[in-house]
């Protein structure tokens, strides 16, 4: 047995290196290719034999370890226990900077007692130490730490403690590759990179064994055993190699027992009372957990330490219940969502499972006739059965036998005239612990193709065993295969992601391979065969645990359009801001002229600003980092602005509507009211989204608002509504025109006025913000020439502010003429009168006292449908 820490007061054992080699001499008991590995081990001490731990012995009577009688012991005074040898400084294990390129493994296994108060202020824990690295438990965490004094270089992982039963910890290191700690044969955690520390503990080349004090903690029974020390970092598949020979497991990933080889004998074994002690433990311990990552290493040791011994039915069914009962309370555990998102949590659990369910089922008596139980529990649902499949009549093997969810084999899969398990689990909850696998870590091709784009289970997860397995066809196309048939369990987000027009969803069949030690997923010989947005089936050519995974990839452009469309928004918001400057400084210079100063130019004023800032700040935020503070700020104002753009467009529509289609409200009132919906509407809308949705803004691909929370629709509703009430009275002032066109046609027979309703247009379409409708119909990558126009119109708007309502209108060109003979009289000094004000005669260019042959823009004596101003084109 391993070398137990106890007593009253703290017991040290020392073990200082030796130098030497294990020798290649194997019974054929232990024959293990793990053993193979253990050969080249530097250093390996077994200490005493422990039930349930192999190992290496050998039959010449030579003891396989440091020295001959299991080396000398000497207790000191003070309870130190030192196991001497030579040449200590020999393994670069007690200095990892001396390790060549191949690295250093050390391994053992670990146990507790329990902790217990102790009457002195002096306590210890375990833990394992020397001058190159440290391994000891605290609480509900382990930890490893690796020192290289020579570069003070530290490497640190953490993993689960050991609990009441024999656990294995084993670390390798290599200075490419860092630290990698394994816990029962799969790698638990790694530090790859390291970082520097100056201050490490007191150098010492010894060993230490279970010290450590900390007055803070309970004492703690531990106990050591099957200490190895390799002088190179074994490869994972070695290491779970190794992990299997040491507990007894079969090399093989799914084995066979051979009891399921043959009818049993008439004389079956008695079923074994050795299980009550484990029942009872699973019993009690369910009712104090608290850590997860303490109760998952609990259930792997309980599934390690199954004996060998026969069940009866009742036995069977009460492991199982007791067994899946206990694993259920895991979920219901407060820290078990943090723990699930370690991407080895849940295959760990699933595994730990699996091995439990086997073990049932291969030493399941039969007694010579079938036996099967089904239930249920928290965590799954379950069959369990041992059956000589030539003695059921039946056309296809299913389970669970009730659903829509299922696993299905046909009759002829079952080949075998031997007594065959069958073990079937439905898990309730597990898959929604499955919502971010990345692709590069699965063996799906397919999904690999999209790095950023993760995986998450769609699916129940179902598993179904059978031993000896059935023989299925190695062809996806041909027959027999095993039917897979998984009703889709999707959250809301999911849900969303599916439905929206701009993703694509893939579902694949997939299962997890532990063929490598850790559970991987794959779709290797599977292929779905249906697939909606309710269920999938899937046709496979072998058994083991099943589930949908759904990866919903965005649907983009190709890196050309991107390129494209992204110059064109640069160049045109680039001369948008520049003809919007212009146009606010013309605006500015004629201020004076009576002409410019009428509500309809303060109108355009206000446009032309609102989206002069709101480009400006879009160019800017392009060069912001999303997440940070500067882009959540952009993000905040560019909504502000947007929305006060489009408000200043409605406020267009409507000042349109009240001088062509129907006059309402006195000058006075409607400059408020308008004032009031172009920058107090979008103040209040902008101020109820922030408080509502602040961590909206600025989080997502770039500073806007966000699309998956929704708060998008703070922006694109407004919008919306301005472009159909615009639309609205951009139709009811084209069917004005078209009639006072249709009307001058028959007076005048002059066939241009016909082109009076498409100038109207061409006019009125950049300040009513009409042409962001292209913007609804790009809403995809198919819509590609819809992203064009709308790139084109919109990122141009404040051009075409600038050309149709500056530089060629009428009056402004007027008012400009007359303000520059202002500055150039001003500026003789052989005049000493200055010209008399400009009046609308004169920008019209009729003389004083006589009538106009032509209709002012807007003249009030005048038809209402002659208000519109088309002089510019």
């Amino acid at each position: 047995m391993g070398r137990l820490l106890r007593g009253g007061w703290p017991s040290w054992l020392l073990l200082l290196h030796c130098h030497f080699q294990v020798r290649p001499a194997l019974c054929r008991s232990q024959a293990h290719p793990g053993f193979q590995v253990l050969l080249t081990a530097s250093h390996y001490w077994p200490l005493e034999p422990v039930d349930g731990i192999h190992e290496l012995q050998e039959t010449t009577g030579d003891i396989v370890e440091g020295k001959v009688s299991k080396g000398v012991y000497l207790r000191e005074e003070k309870g130190v226990t030192l196991l001497y040898y030579g040449r200590h400084r020999t393994s670069c294990l007690s200095n990892p900077a001396q390790c060549g390129p191949e690295g250093v493994t050390f391994s053992f296994f670990w146990k507790t007692q329990g902790e217990q108060s102790r009457p002195t202020t002096s306590a210890y824990g375990g833990q394992v130490v020397s001058e190159g690295f440290k391994i000891c438990s605290s609480g509900s965490k382990g930890s490893v730490e690796l020192y290289a004094r020579d570069n003070s270089m530290m490497w640190e992982a953490t993993f689960s403690p050991p609990g009441p039963y024999w656990t294995h910890i084993l670390f390798t290191w290599k200075s490419k590759e860092g630290l990698k700690v394994y816990v029962n044969g799969t790698l638990s955690t790694a530090d790859p990179r390291g970082k520097v520390s100056h201050a490490y503990g007191e150098p010492s080349a010894n060993l230490v064994i279970g010290s450590g004090q900390d007055q803070s903690r309970c004492y703690e029974n531990g106990a050591f055993d099957e200490f190895i020390i390799w002088e190179r970092a074994l490869m994972p598949e070695e290491v779970t190699m190794y992990f299997r020979a040491a507990v007894g497991k079969h090399s093989g990933p799914s084995p066979t027992p051979p009891s399921l080889l043959a009818t049993p004998p008439a004389s079956t074994p008695v079923p074994s009372d050795a299980y009550c002690p484990i029942i009872t433990s699973l019993t009690e311990e369910r009712r104090n957990f608290q850590n997860p990552a303490v109760v998952l290493s609990y259930l792997q040791n309980v599934s390690l330490s199954l004996p060998d011994k026969a069940l009866s039915q009742d036995t069977a069914r009460n492991l199982t219940e007791t067994f899946l009962r206990t694993a259920g309370e895991l979920p219901l555990l407060p820290g078990w969502t943090a723990v699930s998102e370690n991407a080895a949590v849940v295959p760990g659990l699933l595994e730990t499972v699996d091995a439990v369910m086997r073990h049932i089922s291969c030493n399941l008596q039969a007694g010579g006739s079938p036996v099967a139980f089904v239930g249920s529990s928290s965590l799954a649902e379950f069959s369990v059965a041992k059956l000589l499949p030539k003695t059921l009549n039946f056309s296809h093997y299913r389970f669970p036998a009730q659903g829509h969810s299922y696993i299905e084999i046909p009759h002829e899969a079952f080949r075998s005239h031997a007594w065959t398990t069958a073990v079937g689990l439905l898990y309730h909850t597990m898959h929604r612990y499955l919502r971010s696998i990345r692709p590069d870590s699965t063996r799906i091709a397919e999904a690999a193709a999209c790095q950023g784009c993760l995986l998450s289970a769609a699916s129940f997860l179902i598993s179904l065993e059978v031993a000896p397995p059935p023989t299925l066809s190695q062809n996806l196309s041909a027959s027999p295969l095993v039917t897979v048939r998984l009703v889709h369990k999707l959250t809301d987000r999911q849900h969303r992601q599916a439905t929206n027009e701009s993703n694509r969803v893939f579902l694949y069949c997939a299962f997890l391979d532990f063929s490598s030690g850790q559970g991987v997923w794959s779709n290797e010989g599977c292929v779905l065969v249906e697939g909606t947005l309710g269920y999938s089936v899937c046709r496979c050519a072998h058994l083991t645990n099943f589930a949908i995974l759904m990866q919903v990839v965005p649907l983009e452009l190709t890196r050309g359009h991107q390129v494209a469309l992204s110059s064109i928004s640069y160049i045109g918001c680039s001369v948008s801001v520049l003809c919007l400057a212009v146009t606010l400084v013309t605006f500015a210079m004629l201020s004076s002229v009576s002409a410019i100063r009428n509500q309809r130019y303060h109108i355009h004023a206000n446009l032309s600003c609102a989206i002069l800032v709101a480009q400006v700040l879009l160019l800017v935020s392009f060069h912001c980092q999303p997440g940070t503070v500067p882009c959540r700020v952009l993000a905040v104002l560019l909504h502000y602005f947007f929305l006060g753009a489009f408000a200043w467009m409605l406020v267009e529509g409507l000042h349109l509507y009240s001088m062509v289609v129907k006059v309402f409200g006195s000058e006075g009132s409607k400059r408020r009211c308008y004032y009031g919906i172009g920058w107090g509407l979008p103040l209040l809308i902008c101020v109820l989204s922030v408080s509502c949705a602040v961590d909206s803004y600025g989080t997502g691909n770039n500073c806007w608002l966000s699309l998956q929370s929704g708060a998008i629709w703070a922006f694109v509703a407004p919008a919306l509504l301005v472009i159909a009430v615009n639309v609205g009275i951009l139709v009811a002032v084209t069917r004005v025109i078209s009639q006072i066109s249709a009307d001058s046609y028959k007076v005048r027979g002059d066939p241009g006025a016909f082109k009076l309703t498409a100038k109207a247009v061409a006019v009125l379409l950049p300040i009513l913000g009409t042409s962001w409708a292209f913007g609804v119909l790009a809403v995809n990558h198919q819509a590609v020439a819809f992203q064009y126009l709308f790139a084109i119109l919109n990122s141009l708007q404040g051009f075409f502010i600038f050309l149709f309502h500056c530089l060629l209108n009428s009056e402004v060109r007027a008012a400009f003429k007359h303000k520059t003979k202002v500055w150039s009289l001003s500026s003789s000094s052989g005049r000493s009168a200055l010209p008399k004000p400009l009046s609308s005669d004169v920008m019209n260019g009729t003389r004083p006292g006589t009538a106009s042959s032509k209709l002012g823009p807007w003249d009030k004596s005048s038809h209402s449908a002659h208000r519109v101003d088309l002089s510019p084109v």
